[in-house]
């Protein structure tokens, strides 16, 4: 369960086998089941998630609906690292659209890892960062991005996963009721 996880680790930074088993010793194995959350708003966020199987999406509350904002699959951590790092409640919700099995990590474990591993902090830092570039890319796109463009980013950027996303949330992605989403769809060519 710890291959995709060691495999991502090593391309980050050369670790020793002592500093890998550390590092992996640190996580636990969990699952959530299709529909269930890693993370709900109003939750102060307690572990940070690597998703071995399954996907999830992460989504806000616009106007009393659901605005979904991504999709994280298999080969990705998961959580909300404002909440994570400063211990307040999220704004966030991570749900499972698929039944996940995920490796695990607290609070206190990270901060071990960055204050006792040689790389901690490296690693740290570069998951940080993809993360922050997904981010905003995608608050660029809710501003820069017309509905129908929102549509065909979503189709380049999730290509590689779009048929396990269900329509609804794919409209709730772009930002339209799901009627409005199959005419984008009729319109577009890719």
């Amino acid at each position: 369960m710890h291959a995709a996880l060691e495999t991502l680790l090593q391309n980050i930074a050369p670790l020793s086998s002592s500093e890998m088993t550390e590092i992996l010793g640190a996580f636990q194995s969990s699952r959530l089941k299709k529909g269930d959350y890693f993370l709900q708003s109003g939750e102060v966020n307690q572990q940070l998630g690597f998703i071995v199987k399954g996907l999830v999406r992460y989504y806000v509350f616009k106007n009393e609906e659901e605005a979904t904002f991504e999709f994280t699959p298999e080969g990705e951590f998961i959580g909300d690292y404002q909440s994570f790092s400063k211990q307040v409640p999220s704004l966030q919700n991570i749900q499972a659209i698929e039944e996940c099995e995920l490796l695990v990590i607290d609070f206190a474990s990270v901060q071990h890892i960055y204050n006792h591993t040689i790389h901690g902090n490296l690693i740290g830092r570069t998951i940080i960062e993809h993360r922050f570039d997904v981010m905003v890319n995608q608050l660029l796109s809710i501003y820069m991005h017309n509905e129908q463009e929102r549509y065909q980013r979503f189709v380049k950027q999730y290509s590689y996963i779009n048929q396990r996303i269900p329509q609804y949330l794919v409209a709730s992605y772009v930002g339209v009721k799901p009627q409005s989403l199959s005419r984008i769809r009729k319109r577009t060519t890719l």
